[in-house]
């Protein structure tokens, strides 16, 4: 299926070299370019596009306020930053406002395409700098102790483990040397917390996030 791209950059030589580039592949097409981040949010409107692809600086509205925009009228369109900034600010907030993945103007020839690719399958896609820019963000703020809390506790994530393996409540007890009513407490926390209804919906969670092979 062709991926129906809106291009918005307030220069009009640095769009048409990166719809040569777009343009040139099977799969991509270019159906709609803005000039500003109010010509894109109009143009999403009228062409429906699978994918926008925003410059950051744009004069009446900046791609991150279209971006915002944007995300909040068509929840399903990807949205990718190109940009001329690595600027960890811009990167950051154009994850905050719904963008999927963030591309230099000076590597476009070498990720775009890759990037739309990769934002059309659902993954993110970040230049080296971000993947820096993150890890460090993360270090800084785990040493500061300021990092969202997990969903559920030390405990509850052995329970699980346990529960998953098809171990009854007596089994776990005796393994963690609880009692079967704690054990049961914890199950039930699990099952609220996590939003599941039974063992086996337990399971396929405990194998989605790796405590145990399918």
């Amino acid at each position: 299926m062709t991926v129906r791209i809106l291009l918005a950059d307030d220069h009009s030589l640095v769009r048409r070299g990166v719809r040569l580039i777009l343009d040139n592949e099977p799969d991509l097409e270019v159906v709609a370019e803005a000039g500003d981040g109010a010509e894109a949010v109009a143009a999403a409107r009228r062409e429906e596009p699978d994918l926008a692809i925003l410059d950051i600086a744009m004069p009446r509205m900046t791609g991150l306020q279209a971006a915002r925009e944007l995300s909040r009228l068509r929840p399903a369109l990807r949205i990718l930053i190109l940009t001329m900034y690595d600027n960890e600010q811009y990167f950051f907030e154009s994850l905050k406002v719904g963008a999927s993945g963030y591309v230099l103007k000076s590597v476009a020839d070498r990720d775009l395409v890759e990037a739309c690719r990769a934002t059309m399958r659902g993954e993110p896609f970040l230049y080296p700098g971000a993947v820096t820019a993150l890890i460090r963000d993360y270090l800084d703020r785990a040493r500061e102790g300021s990092l969202p809390a997990r969903a559920i506790t030390d405990r509850e994530e052995e329970i699980l483990k346990l529960v998953a393996e098809g171990h009854s409540s007596k089994e776990i007890a005796d393994l963690l040397f609880i009692s079967v009513k704690t054990v049961e407490r914890h199950r039930a926390n699990l099952l609220q917390k996590l939003g599941l209804r039974d063992r086996l919906e337990l399971t396929r969670y405990a194998i989605r996030v790796g405590l145990i092979e399918p």
